[in-house]
């Protein structure tokens, strides 16, 4: 596990003549280092036009980095300067793809009990295997150019509600998907 005390972050910087700050940054970017970039800018002179930060320097970042980022972009906006951080040497990427990952995980999460509710409601109702019922949503799904989990809300609150019935475009999918199944033209049967 890294911590700030194996390489912890360094950021040095001169200001040119045009009102430009440059801030090399070196080290992990890791918890605690938003205070360093902080202490940095409040030591940059009045009259500070443009703030640079070079992250060439920058070795690891974990998600820290978001924390030091915005308090970047804040400070820009706070004082009305154009702010960057740039030679990034792939850190930002992995860990935007590691933020993008963890976001669809925990829809994933939050999505994926509706969707076994509704794989359920298909396998009593019409007889079939899980793995069926997934692709009967599946489907459903792609007929209705609708999100998977919106079809599963469906089925799941038309088996709660015997009065609601889907609208239509998605009804008609379902319809559609269903009968594919029981019909066994469909991806299901084969």
């Amino acid at each position: 596990m890294r911590t700030a005390e194996s390489n912890p972050l360094i950021i040095e910087g001169h200001t040119d003549d045009t009102g430009r700050a440059v801030l090399a940054a070196r080290g992990e970017l890791v918890h605690g280092c938003a205070e360093t970039l902080a202490r940095a800018l409040a030591r940059l002179p009045a009259g500070t036009r443009r703030i640079e930060v070079d992250m060439s320097g920058v070795g690891f970042m974990d998600t820290a980095g978001r924390g030091f980022l915005d308090l970047l972009r804040d400070h820009g906006e706070r004082h009305m300067i154009p702010v960057s951080a740039v030679n990034w040497r792939g850190q930002p990427r992995d860990f935007w793809e590691l933020c993008k990952e963890v976001e669809q995980l925990r829809r994933a999460m939050a999505t994926r009990p509706v969707i076994d509710q509704a794989r359920g409601i298909l396998m009593a109702t019409h007889g079939c295997t899980s793995d069926e019922a997934w692709e009967i949503l599946r489907e459903a799904s792609q007929l209705s150019n609708t999100k998977l989990r919106t079809i599963a809300a469906t089925v799941t609150a038309s088996a709660e509600h015997t009065a609601t019935a889907p609208p239509e475009p998605v009804g008609r999918a379902l319809r559609t998907a269903i009968a594919r199944f029981h019909g066994g033209g469909g991806a299901a049967r084969g």
